[in-house]
C-alpha cells in the first residue's frame, strides 16, 4: 500500500507548535508518511491562528496559497486545524471549496480518523471537544533542542478583548506528574531548553489542585537530572505570589526571565479590559521582582488603541514604559474581534491613531533596549548555540532571550561549535536588540 504523504504547516503561537507536534506524534506511520516538501504532499494540514486580525489574514493567505497545490501539485486534500478553523469552521468550508476537513482545537487527537475519512469525499467538521483533556498518552517527537511544553489549556480570565476562551475552552491544567514525565523524555533526548506555556501559566493548578501550583511544578522540574534550562512564558501578573517568586529565584534551572503580559498601565483601561490588576499593583510587582531576583529579565506586552483610550491615557502608558525600563516590550494595536465584550464598546479608535501610538512606543523601547544592552558589555553569560551563520560566526541565546521573539548573541569563535551546545560568551558589543560576543570556554556538548 502506498502511504499518503502528509505535510503540516503551522501558523501562530507556540501553543500551535505543540498541537502540531502532538498531531505528528499521533499520526499513524503505517498509513501516512510525513514530508517536509509541500509540493510532494498528498494531504496538507494547516494549523491556523485566529487570535487577532493580522493573524487571521496570515492564515487565510496561507490557506489560499497552499490550496493552489490541489490544482497544480500532488495535493489531494486540504485539512484545517487551529483557532481560525475552530472559530470560522462553517464559513471556511463554504467559502473555500478546496478545504476538505476541519479539526477543532480540542479534537487534534482525532487526526488519524479525520485523515482516513478523507477518502470518503465527505467534508468533515470536528469541533465539538473544546474542553477536551490533553492527550497524555502521546509521546511527542523530539524535533529540536528547544521544546515547548504546554502545562495547561484554555483560560478563565475572559479579558474583554480576547476570544481565546471561546476557541480553546476553560482553564484545564495537566497533572504535575505528566508534565514532569514529558520534560524528562525531552531532556533524555538532548533537549537543552524547555519552555513552559499556557494561555496563563500563573493560573496553573488552580482547577486541578484548588491552589496555584506553578511554584511546585518548577520545584519538581529542578530535580530532573541533566544540563538544561527552563523558561516560563505568559505569566499573568495577578497571581505572581511569593511562592512563585522564591521558586524562580532559588532554582538554578529556572531562567530568571519573566514574560508578564501587562497590556496597559492606566487603571481605568485595565478595568475595562477586565484585567484583575491596577497600575499601583503592577508597579509594586515590578519593584518586588527586581528586588528579589537579581538580574531578572522582564518582558511584557501592551495594547494601544483600546476603545476609549484618550491621549492622556496613552501618554500615561508611554511614560510608564519610559520610567520602567523593561528589558523587552511587545506592542500591539487593539484588534476589534467579534464575540468579545469590547467589540461593542463605544469610542473605537481610528486605525491610523492606533498605528501612530504603536510606532511611538516601539521607538521608545528601541532606545531603552539599546541602553540596557550596552550595560551587558564586559559581562559573561551561559548561552545556547542555535545556528551557524558563517565559518566562525554563530547565533546564540542566553537566559535573557526567548526564541523567535527576542534578540540573539552573535558569537565569534575560531573553534567549531555545535548547534545545541552550551558555551560561555563574553559580551563585547551591542546593538538595539542584539549582542555580540566571543567564546570564553565551553560548558558542555
Amino acid at each position: 500500500m502506498n502511504k499518503k504523504k502528509v505535510y503540516f504547516e503551522t501558523l501562530g503561537c507556540s501553543k500551535n507548535e505543540v498541537d502540531t507536534n502532538i498531531m505528528i506524534s499521533i499520526l499513524n506511520k503505517d498509513i501516512f508518511e510525513l514530508t517536509n516538501d509541500q509540493t510532494k504532499a498528498n494531504i496538507i494540514v494547516i494549523n491556523t491562528c485566529g487570535f487577532i486580525e493580522p493573524a487571521k489574514i496570515e492564515s487565510i493567505d496561507a490557506i489560499l496559497e497552499l490550496s493552489e497545490l490541489k490544482k497544480f501539485g500532488s495535493c489531494e486534500h486540504i485539512v484545517l486545524a487551529g483557532c481560525l478553523a475552530q472559530r470560522y469552521s462553517n464559513e471556511l468550508i463554504d467559502e473555500i471549496p478546496e478545504i476538505d476537513a476541519i479539526i477543532g482545537t480540542g479534537n487534534i487527537d482525532k487526526i488519524n480518523e479525520v485523515l482516513i475519512n478523507l477518502k470518503n469525499k465527505e467534508k468533515t467538521i470536528l469541533i465539538d471537544k473544546i474542553n477536551s483533556s490533553y492527550p497524555e498518552y502521546t509521546k511527542r517527537e523530539v524535533n529540536s533542542f528547544v521544546q515547548y511544553v504546554k502545562i495547561s489549556e484554555g483560560c478563565n480570565n475572559n479579558c474583554s478583548y480576547c476570544i481565546i476562551p471561546k476557541l480553546r475552552g476553560k482553564n484545564r491544567s495537566r497533572k504535575i506528574e505528566d508534565i514532569i514525565a514529558e520534560i524528562t523524555h525531552f531532556v533524555n533526548n538532548d533537549v537543552k531548553e524547555i519552555i513552559l506555556i499556557a494561555q496563563n501559566t500563573t493560573d496553573y493548578g488552580i482547577d486541578l489542585y484548588g491552589e496555584y501550583k506553578l511554584y511546585e511544578l518548577l520545584n519538581r522540574i529542578e530535580n530532573i537530572e541533566g544540563d538544561f534550562i527552563v523558561r516560563v512564558l505568559y505569566l499573568y501578573p495577578d497571581h505572581i505570589d511569593d511562592n512563585l517568586i522564591n521558586s524562580i529565584k532559588n532554582n538554578s534551572k529556572i531562567a530568571k526571565y519573566l514574560d508578564i503580559p501587562l497590556q496597559h498601565a492606566n487603571s481605568e483601561i485595565l478595568k475595562r479590559m477586565n484585567r484583575r490588576i491596577n497600575k499601583e499593583k503592577i508597579k509594586n510587582l515590578i519593584y518586588k521582582l527586581r528586588n528579589e531576583i537579581p538580574d531578572v529579565i522582564i518582558r511584557t506586552t501592551f495594547i494601544v488603541g483600546f476603545p476609549g483610550e484618550t491621549e492622556s491615557e496613552f501618554n500615561e502608558l508611554y511614560n510608564f514604559i519610559k520610567n520602567s525600563n523593561f528589558d523587552k516590550v511587545g506592542v500591539f494595536a487593539y484588534s476589534r474581534e467579534e464575540g468579545t465584550a469590547s467589540y461593542n464598546y463605544e469610542d473605537q479608535i481610528d486605525d491610523n491613531i492606533k498605528l501612530l501610538r504603536m510606532e511611538k512606543i516601539m521607538e521608545l523601547q528601541q532606545n531603552i533596549s539599546r541602553q540596557l544592552l550596552k550595560s551587558k558589555i564586559g559581562k559573561t553569560y551561559k548561552a545556547l548555540i542555535e545556528n551557524r551563520i558563517e565559518e566562525d560566526l554563530y547565533e546564540a541565546r542566553s537566559y535573557m532571550d526567548s526564541p523567535e521573539i527576542d534578540g540573539v548573541i552573535y558569537v565569534k569563535s575560531s573553534q567549531l561549535l555545535n548547534v545545541g551546545q552550551f558555551i560561555n560568551v563574553l559580551i563585547v558589543d551591542s546593538q538595539e536588540y542584539d549582542l555580540m560576543g566571543v567564546v570564553v570556554n565551553e560548558f558542555s556538548k
